[in-house]
């Protein structure tokens, strides 16, 4: 009786998922890499890898701000649902985009069982991320080593570290202020080229216009850039553009804050 019990359990336990439990959890991790900075085909292929497991086919819409999947059953094609999900603001997180792709690896090679899928799609979102302060000083002493790159002098790199430190900064607590992302970018670039300008002010080495070009290249967005190619080559104009287009928001945004802050300085004519 007890075996009986335990069998009639794991048999509850273990009922095949229905469409709209796998919908819901597929347009989740959609989602999740799209906010984490995969392109689209990448988060075609990941979900349909996934769905293709449960005996389903998808059809996916990945655009800037919203996802729109249907689901169709491929044994029964009349058993589908459309779904449509709002995406976060972009968030880079690589090692969220590895490890959901070896999900749905896994998912397809070891046949995961749903609940499976979901534990692990749990712990992977939930994982803590490298520190701020950490990810402060490391991006402070790469932007200072484009100025050393590029030829900048001893006076240059510092002032590039102290100016991407400080830019850097006020970048991470508008974020977390739920700011927008352009003004973010504006203000960053503005305190980041103010403080590297100083070196033009007050005379401080022989390279002071290197330091200036370097202070804003931490705030460069290349993943967007790269990801708005990647999706016109591979057909997906609609998204490409749109990622563009955000891209190039921002790239204007670096300039506003720059020029501001020559303005002040009275660099303006450089």
């Amino acid at each position: 009786m007890f075996f009986k019990q335990n069998s009639m359990i794991n048999q509850t336990n273990q009922k095949e998922p229905n469409i709209q439990e796998i919908a819901d959890l597929l347009t989740d991790i959609a989602a999740e890499l799209m906010t984490s900075g995969a392109h689209t085909m990448r988060i075609i292929q990941n979900i349909s890898r996934m769905a293709a497991t449960f005996g389903y086919f998808i059809e996916l819409s990945v655009f800037q701000q919203s996802i729109m999947m249907t689901i169709t059953n491929k044994e029964d094609q009349l058993n589908r649902l459309t779904l449509i999900k709002k995406t976060k603001p972009l968030l880079l997180n690589f090692t969220i985009v590895s490890d959901l792709s070896s999900l749905s690896w896994d998912t397809f090679d070891k046949n995961l069982t749903f609940e499976e899928i979901i534990n692990r799609f749990h712990d992977i979102v939930v994982q803590k991320r490298m520190s701020r302060w950490l990810v402060l000083l490391l991006v402070s002493c790469a932007n200072a080593s484009f100025c050393a790159l590029f030829k900048g002098d001893i006076y240059g790199v510092g002032l590039v570290f102290l100016a991407t430190l400080a830019g850097f900064f006020t970048r991470q607590e508008m974020i977390k202020k739920h700011i927008n992302h352009l003004i973010v970018f504006s203000t960053s670039a503005f305190v980041a080229s103010l403080l590297a300008g100083l070196g033009y002010v007050f005379h401080w080495g022989i390279t002071p216009e290197i330091a200036l070009a370097s202070s804003v290249l931490f705030l460069i967005p290349g993943v967007p850039l790269i990801n708005s190619i990647l999706d016109i080559i591979e057909g997906h104009v609609l998204t490409g553009i749109a990622r563009l287009v955000n891209a190039s928001s921002l790239i204007v945004c670096i300039a506003l804050g720059l020029f501001v802050s020559m303005l002040i300085l009275g660099l303006e004519k450089l």
